[in-house]
C-alpha cells in the first residue's frame, strides 16, 4: 500500500503540526520559551468540553468546573461545521484521530496486517453502540454535577496534564491501551466505537430528523407536559445510533468527495483500503455521503485513476486546489472561535436569593478574583455571600476570574462588601532562629491591586529572594490594603525598597530541576507608614502559625447501652502522655494539608485522644499525638510509619491509601500535664 502522505500533505501538516503545538505549550517548553505567556490549558479549544458546557448551562443555568465561554463557542462552531462541511474537526485537528493514524501508520510500515470489521455487519453495528451510551453517561453526569466526566477517563487529558488532573487513574489507563492497541490493529477504533464526541458528531450530521425531535418536544412542552430534559438526551443519542447503522447518508452538506465513474477501474479499491474507516467509495455513487466520512482526502490521493475529488454540492474541485479546502476551513472555524471565543463570556453561575418586590438594587462588579475559578470556587463564594447582609445575588465568570454581586445599598455599601470579601492573610518568609532572635520589627506599608489571599504570598516570596532578613508579612482590610512586615530589628527597609519590590512586575521563582517559572503581578505600592515597632519572638511565632487541632469520641459502655463520648472525658483523671516529633517543615501548607489523613488513621485506635499542631516548649512546629493506655509511644510510631493508612469516608467506606506522610526518626514521649 503505497504512502499518501506526499499527495495529502495539507492533512499531516496540520494534524502534525497540532500534535507538534499541543506538545510545545503542555510541556512546558512554550513557558520556557516565552515566558511572560500564560499557563496552557490543555482543555482551552475542546470542543467536547464545550457541548458539555452548553447542556449544563442550558439545563442547570451553570457551567461546569472551569468552562468558558470559548469552548462553548467551539462546541458550537464544530456541529455548525458537521451540519454544513463533514467531520472535520476529526479528521485534522484531532490530537487521538491522528495518534490512531499514525499507529495505523506504523502497522502498515511493519507488515502486520489488521482487522476490519465491515459496515453494516453485526460486529460493526453492535460496537457503534458503545459511543453512543457513553455520550448519554458523559453529558448526563456532567449536567447533574457540574462536572465534566469526560476529564476522568479522556487519554487526551490524561496524558495533557501528566496524569496529575482530575482523573480516575485506571479509566485513564484502560482509555490509553483502548487507544493504541485498537488503533494499531483497527483503523479508527477509537474514534467509530468508543468517542462520545464522534456520536455527538454523527448525530449533528441528520440534522432534519433532530429537527423534528426538537419540534416534537417543544409542542409537547406547549400541552403543559414536563419531559425531564435527560429524556431529550436519550431520545438524541438512540436517533443517532438507529440512523447511523440504518441510514447511514446525511443531507444538507455542502463539502463532498466526488466519485467520478469513467475514471475508475474498479479493480484496485485503493479508495477503500485507505479509508480511516473502511468506505465502500465506488459504490456511494456520485457522491460520498457516509456519515463516517471525516474528508480526510485518504482516498483522493491514493487513488491511480484521479476518479476522486472534493467539491461543493456535487459539483467537482480542481484537484490542486481542491485538496486545500477542508484544512483551509478547518483552520478557518478554530481561528473565529479563538478570536470571537474571548469576546463574549457566559457567566458560571447567576444566582439571586431572597429578593422582595420593590426592592431597589444596584450591583457591583469586582475584577481579579482569582479565588473565583471554576463552578465549585463559584459556588463556595456564593455560600460566603449568602451569610453577608444585603447581599440578594451573585453572578460569576470563572475564566476572567470576574464576581458581580446585587446588593441592597440601604443595607451595606460597596466599601463594605469589599471588606466582608477579603480574607486577612499571613505569609512566613523566612524562619528565624528562636534562639538567637528574640524579637521582630514591625513596619507597615500601604498597597493596591492585591484582593486575593495568594497575592499576599507573592509578595512574601518577592522579599524571600530579595536576601534581606524579612521574616513574614500579614495582611489586614483597609483601602489602600494594610500589610504588615516583621524583619529582623537591624534590617532597613526604606520606603524606596518596599515600592521597588511591591511594584515588581513579574514573581521569577527557580523551580526543581532547573529553570525559572514566571508569574505576571501587578501590585500598587502607596507609602510606607511613619514609624515602626517590635514584637517578642514567641509572640510572634505564635501570630503566624497555623494550628491543627482533632480530639476523638468513640463509643463506650454505660450502666444501659453505648453511648457517645469524648475520649478526653472517658480518660479523664487516667495518666496521659504526649508523643511529639518536631520538624522545622510541619509549618508548610503540604503538611496542613495530609494531616487530616493523619488523624483519621490514628482516631480509629483505642487509648488516642488527639491528634495536634503546635509549636511546642521551644517554639518549633511539632505535631503531637495525645494518648492513655492501652496506647503506646510504640505502638504509636508503628501506625505513623506504615505504608499504608487506613481512612474513613464514611461509616461503609474505609479504604486503604499510600501514607501521606513519612517520618524519619522517633519522637519523644512526655507525661501530658
Amino acid at each position: 500500500m503505497k504512502s499518501t502522505i506526499r499527495k495529502n500533505w495539507p492533512k499531516y501538516v496540520l494534524q502534525w503540526g497540532v500534535l507538534a503545538a499541543l506538545i510545545f505549550f503542555l510541556s512546558g517548553l512554550a513557558a520556557k520559551v516565552f515566558p511572560k505567556l500564560a499557563p496552557s490549558d490543555p482543555e482551552a479549544w475542546c470542543p467536547l468540553g464545550g457541548l458539555e458546557a452548553l447542556t449544563t448551562y442550558v439545563t442547570r443555568g451553570s457551567l461546569p468546573c472551569s468552562m468558558s465561554s470559548s469552548q462553548i463557542l467551539m462546541g458550537i462552531l464544530l456541529a455548525a461545521a458537521v451540519v454544513l462541511f463533514g467531520k472535520l474537526f476529526c479528521a485534522y485537528l484531532c490530537p487521538i484521530g491522528s495518534v490512531e493514524d499514525l499507529l495505523t501508520k506504523a502497522r502498515q510500515g511493519m507488515g502486520i496486517g489488521g482487522l476490519e470489521f465491515k459496515s453494516g455487519s453485526f460486529g460493526d453495528k453492535f460496537l457503534r453502540v458503545l459511543k453512543y451510551g457513553l455520550l448519554f453517561w458523559v453529558f448526563y453526569s456532567t449536567a447533574t454535577a457540574s462536572e465534566l466526566l469526560c476529564r476522568k477517563f479522556d487519554p487526551y487529558y490524561a496524558i495533557a496534564t501528566g496524569f496529575k488532573g482530575e482523573i480516575v487513574l485506571w479509566m485513564s489507563i484502560v482509555a490509553i491501551v483502548v487507544v493504541v492497541l485498537g488503533g494499531f490493529f483497527i483503523k479508527r477504533f477509537f474514534c467509530r466505537y468508543i468517542c462520545p464526541l464522534g456520536a455527538a458528531a454523527n448525530t449533528f450530521r441528520f440534522w432534519l430528523p433532530l429537527l423534528l425531535l426538537g419540534l416534537v418536544w417543544w409542542g409537547i412542552s406547549l400541552l403543559g407536559v414536563t419531559i425531564p430534559w435527560w429524556v431529550l438526551l436519550a431520545a438524541f443519542c438512540v436517533l443517532g445510533y438507529v440512523l447511523e447503522i440504518c441510514y447511514r447518508k446525511p443531507k444538507l452538506q455542502a463539502l463532498h468527495v466526488i466519485f467520478d465513474d469513467d475514471n475508475c477501474n474498479r479493480r484496485c479499491y485503493s479508495c477503500r483500503k485507505n479509508c480511516p474507516y473502511n468506505i465502500d467509495i465506488p459504490a456511494s455513487g456520485g457522491v460520498v455521503t457516509d456519515v463516517d466520512c471525516t474528508l480526510c482526502g485518504e482516498c483522493i490521493a491514493s487513488c491511480p485513476g484521479k476518479a476522486l475529488s472534493f467539491g461543493v454540492v456535487t459539483k467537482p474541485m480542481g484537484r490542486k486546489f481542491g485538496r486545500f479546502v477542508p484544512a483551509i476551513i478547518a483552520v478557518v472555524l478554530t481561528a473565529l472561535g479563538i478570536i470571537f471565543g474571548g469576546r463574549f463570556e457566559v457567566p458560571t453561575i447567576d444566582e439571586k436569593w431572597g429578593i422582595e418586590e420593590g426592592m431597589e438594587l444596584k450591583t457591583m462588579r469586582i475584577e481579579n478574583l482569582t479565588s473565583v475559578h471554576c463552578y465549585g470556587s463559584s459556588m463556595a463564594f456564593k455560600g460566603k455571600m449568602e451569610n453577608v447582609r444585603g447581599v440578594h445575588g451573585v453572578k460569576t465568570y470563572a475564566g476572567s476570574h470576574t464576581v458581580v454581586l446585587t446588593y441592597d445599598p440601604s443595607k451595606t455599601s460597596e466599601e463594605k462588601l469589599l471588606e466582608d470579601i477579603y480574607e486577612p492573610s499571613h505569609f512566613r518568609v523566612n524562619s528565624p532562629d528562636p534562639k538567637e532572635v528574640k524579637e521582630v520589627k514591625i513596619q507597615t506599608i500601604r498597597t493596591e491591586h492585591m484582593p486575593n489571599k495568594t497575592d499576599l504570598n507573592y509578595l512574601g516570596l518577592q522579599m524571600r529572594m530579595s536576601g534581606k532578613k524579612v521574616y513574614g508579612v500579614e495582611s489586614e482590610y483597609d483601602c489602600p490594603l494594610i500589610v504588615r512586615v516583621y524583619s529582623d530589628p537591624l534590617e532597613e527597609l526604606d520606603e524606596a525598597w518596599y515600592k521597588e519590590i511591591v511594584e515588581k512586575k513579574v514573581l521569577a521563582m527557580p523551580i526543581h530541576g532547573g529553570g525559572v517559572k514566571e508569574t505576571p503581578v501587578d501590585f500598587t505600592f502607596v507609602r510606607l507608614e511613619k514609624g515602626s515597632g517590635k514584637m517578642g519572638i514567641a509572640e510572634y511565632l505564635e501570630r503566624m502559625f497555623d494550628p491543627f487541632s482533632a480530639e476523638y469520641n468513640g463509643r463506650y459502655p454505660s450502666a444501659d447501652t453505648t453511648v457517645v463520648r469524648k475520649r478526653a472525658e472517658v480518660y479523664e483523671g487516667k495518666p496521659q502522655w504526649i508523643y511529639e516529633i518536631t520538624d522545622q517543615n510541619y509549618e508548610k501548607p503540604i503538611i496542613k494539608r495530609a494531616l487530616p489523613f493523619l488523624s483519621n488513621h490514628l482516631s480509629k485506635e483505642e487509648g488516642v485522644i488527639g491528634t495536634y499542631l503546635k509549636l511546642n516548649k521551644d517554639l518549633l512546629p511539632s505535631i503531637q499525638v495525645r494518648f492513655a493506655e492501652p496506647m503506646t509511644a510504640e505502638r504509636l510510631w508503628e501506625l505513623m510509619t506504615m505504608p499504608v493508612w487506613s481512612i474513613t469516608y464514611a461509616k461503609d467506606d474505609v479504604r486503604e491509601v499510600d501514607a501521606k506522610m513519612k517520618f524519619d526518626k522517633p519522637g519523644i514521649c512526655y507525661k501530658y500535664e
